[in-house]
């Protein structure tokens, strides 16, 4: 008899955005015709920049000609690519990576979920809470939790609450952590670390030989002076920390598919006698015996964002989101919410009023306005009464979305 994974069923609920998807298409289906509007998973809506495009047309035309034909290739990435990334995201900005530190993927969302997988079952996993759900919910599936109590919360996780008490800013775990994750800009509440934050996790992993999993997946529309893009631009990180970047948001890629994980030579971790090892070649082989690269074209895409004409363009359409994030933050704070995010981030972080619960508010705003967010406490316990607004809606349709909120409020 076939046996299934039986972590599966400790995860109470779908995950969140196809649940988000279910509720809009049954309001869709007894509404029709009704003008949705959907500022709630973060799915991009400008196309690709024209340098993107046409190094992606060259690409395809490259697979069509039997002399520049690309069949499989490398697991990690090309090179044109990975030197690319490590020059203008790194290099350029006096933080030491190479290219041979750094691996191509199709996504951070794969990335950040597999790489408990070269990590042993014993360590003790820490995320924030609120935060992106990827990260508990493969941890759970891994099979490295207990069951979900009545609080919503796993046993085995170390939960560290993103509160306004402390800036949405997770305080050091009284409790060893083997393995942290860390994402800043923060998904959901938009929240940014300093050097002085960042420096405080890079010395408390140094001393418990953790290793932190610093998902920067938003780093790009960081505005702020001051505010680091990398975790390694704090001294000691490269011996403690792994980095995820995406081109979903960055660059538009959320169809197109392409990211990036550094893992620096220095950082290592020990087995179960106490022996150092390397964790850049444990990657290697996982990604070698379970990946096959993201395609050829698509890198090519990928590294037109660096040329001269791609940075401009992908700084435009940057700012354009962030104008977006802009007006929603205004709006709102207007109206009375306590807002947050949207300045260093695409996302806006609010609190509703009265108390009210997450999904009930969802509820509210997709009944009564056709408007689509996403409730807080999808994000984790602490997200209770909190709601996430997305900026990668077009600008007429923010514009109108405002338009409907400020009726249903006022």
């Amino acid at each position: 008899m076939a046996l299934i994974n039986e972590h599966y069923l400790k995860l109470k609920a779908g995950y969140l955005f196809p649940e988000i998807s279910r509720r809009v298409s049954a309001f869709a289906k007894s509404h029709p015709g009704m003008k949705i509007i959907k500022m709630g998973i973060g799915d991009v809506t400008q196309p690709l920049a024209p340098s993107v495009i046409k190094a992606f047309h060259e690409g395809v035309e490259e697979m069509g000609n039997a002399e520049t034909f690309k069949g499989y290739g490398p697991e990690q990435g090309y090179d044109f690519l990975r030197k690319a990334i490590a020059e203008n995201d790194y290099q350029n900005n006096k933080i030491n990576v190479s290219a041979e530190d750094i691996f191509i993927s199709d996504g951070s969302k794969c990335d950040t979920g597999n790489i408990q997988e070269i990590f042993g079952y014993d360590n003790k996993i820490a995320i924030c809470d609120p935060v992106y759900p990827v990260y508990a919910d493969t941890t759970v599936m891994a099979g490295k939790t207990g069951v979900c109590s009545a609080d919503g919360y796993f046993e085995n996780i170390i939960y560290m609450p993103c509160t306004e008490e402390n800036n949405f800013i997770p305080q050091l775990p009284k409790e060893k952590a083997d393995l942290i994750f860390l994402c800043f800009p923060n998904n959901p509440t938009g929240a940014v670390a300093t050097k002085e934050v960042l420096k405080k996790w890079v010395d408390y992993a140094l001393e418990n030989k953790s290793i932190i999993l610093f998902d920067g997946a938003y780093e790009a529309f960081i505005t702020e002076k001051d505010i680091p893009h990398s975790i390694y631009e704090i001294e000691g990180a490269e011996k403690v920390a792994v980095e995820f970047r995406s081109l979903s948001k960055t660059a538009g890629f959320t169809g197109t598919r392409c990211a990036f994980t550094v893992i620096p030579e220095k950082l290592k971790a020990c087995d179960s006698k106490g022996e150092m090892h390397s964790v850049k070649p444990l990657w290697m082989r996982r990604q070698t015996t379970k990946f096959n690269g993201t395609s050829y074209p698509v890198q090519k895409a990928a590294a037109a964002i660096y040329s001269e004409n791609g940075k401009k363009e992908i700084k435009t359409t940057i700012r354009y989101y962030i104008e977006n994030a802009g007006i929603i933050h205004k709006s709102f704070s207007a109206m009375g919410f306590k807002v947050y995010g949207g300045i260093n981030s695409p996302y806006i972080w609010l609190k509703t009023k009265n108390n009210m619960k997450s999904w009930d508010f969802f509820d509210k705003l997709l009944n009564e306005a056709n408007i689509v967010g996403t409730p807080g406490a999808g994000f984790g316990p602490s997200g209770e009464g909190y709601f996430r607004f997305s900026a990668f809606a077009d600008r007429e349709s923010v514009l109108e979305a405002m338009e409907r909120v400020k009726k249903l409020f006022s």
